[in-house]
């Protein structure tokens, strides 16, 4: 494997043409470390877990997706609004490029599912979610419609002051682009946005079987090491690339 690429804020040049725009907002980042080989069975082909200190991380992220659509052009506001909830977890490939490989994507728009899985590959399921927020308490639900998986999940969090920019707060959050099997190769889909204004954020509830849904049952019910809240940040997506070619 080729030397690891430095985690940095500032993302690297996200080359033209661009494919897509969103904003991702009221996002809540739980996280649980592990040891890298309890879940390296997870991810594709040229790719392995990402490490810091020793270990690596699983991620339980809900969020607002907004104004979802293509680069150029209005959204789509039918498709384009909606409520995620992913479990990531922390990966990087042979050219020593960082990424994500979700296990599962769970989204309320049903049409989203349909054309993310076609189109990319990714793992997305259609679910019956909510939001919620009162002041500084947000607190999330969904509930799985998918076919032969009964899961559900219920967040909820307090968002506390300005988080540190520390060396994990990084590792977490500072990562351009997913790593995703698809027709039969790897592929890396690069993105870009400004840095995340994260805050620290304790965990009010949690009752979740996503995670125990794409094969994680083993954390249970153990509280997250590690939670942050933002606001959000704008987002773009540029052409998808096979994941052995390095970055240009």
């Amino acid at each position: 494997m080729s030397t690891t690429e430095s985690i940095s804020v500032d993302a690297p040049v996200l080359r033209r043409p661009h494919l897509m725009r969103q904003w991702w907002r009221d996002v809540a980042f739980l996280h649980w470390a592990v040891e890298p080989a309890a879940v390296a069975r997870h991810f594709p082909p040229g790719v392995e877990p990402d490490v810091l200190d020793g270990r690596t991380y699983v991620g339980l992220v809900p969020f607002r997706m907004v104004g979802a659509g293509f680069a150029h052009g209005p959204g789509v506001p039918w498709a384009g609004t909606f409520l995620e909830t992913n479990v990531r977890l922390y990966s990087v490939d042979s050219t020593g490029r960082r990424g994500i490989v979700f296990l599962s994507l769970d989204a309320d728009r049903a049409v989203v599912v349909a054309g993310a899985r076609a189109a990319f590959g990714l793992p997305y399921r259609w679910a019956r979610m909510r939001y919620r927020a009162q002041g500084d308490v947000h607190r999330y639900a969904a509930q799985l419609r998918w076919p032969g998986v009964a899961a559900s999940s219920r967040i909820a969090i307090r968002a506390g002051a300005s988080a540190p920019d520390g060396e994990l707060e990084r590792f977490l959050t500072a990562r351009w682009g997913l790593h995703v099997a698809h027709l039969g190769r790897t592929w890396y889909l690069p993105n870009a946005h400004p840095a995340w204004p994260l805050r620290t954020a304790e965990v009010l509830a949690l009752d979740d079987g996503l995670r125990g849904s794409v094969g994680l049952g083993g954390l249970g019910n153990r509280p997250p090491d590690h939670v942050m809240f933002s606001a959000g940040v704008p987002v773009s997506f540029g052409l998808p690339s096979p994941a052995d070619r390095p970055r240009r």
